[in-house]
């Protein structure tokens, strides 16, 4: 048995086939293998709302109206942010400076790439 699959999240080396899933006999957990091999490939990319990869001093589009804690507006949908910034292990994950709000840190979930 050399194509031994490990459960993602027990470690257990007791796994078997369900249709087309992976079952872990000591945890009960259940995974499709196919999307644990490309969630392992995506894994440390940053992708904006449409699932596009993004990169440092990329232009990208806000997608939503976003409202900033001290700032009598929010910042308006359809705003574009020029030269961002990733931040990996950050949950807001994106640097920039937008006109008229200064130094700000967004999700990547809420901007597009322009």
């Amino acid at each position: 048995m050399s194509d031994t699959v490990l459960c993602p999240k027990c470690s257990s080396e007791f796994t078997y086939p369900n249709d087309n899933m992976m079952v872990c006999s000591q945890c009960f957990y259940e995974w499709n293998p196919e999307e644990a091999a490309s969630e392992a490939a995506n894994e440390g990319k940053i992708l904006d709302s449409n699932g596009n990869e993004l990169q440092d001093g990329d232009s990208v589009v806000v997608v939503k109206d976003l409202p900033v804690k001290g700032a009598p507006k929010p910042v308006k949908a359809g705003t574009k942010v020029k030269n961002i910034r990733l931040r990996p292990g950050s949950d807001h994950n994106i640097d920039c400076k937008i006109d008229g709000f200064g130094a700000m840190a967004l999700k990547s979930e809420f901007v597009k790439k322009a």
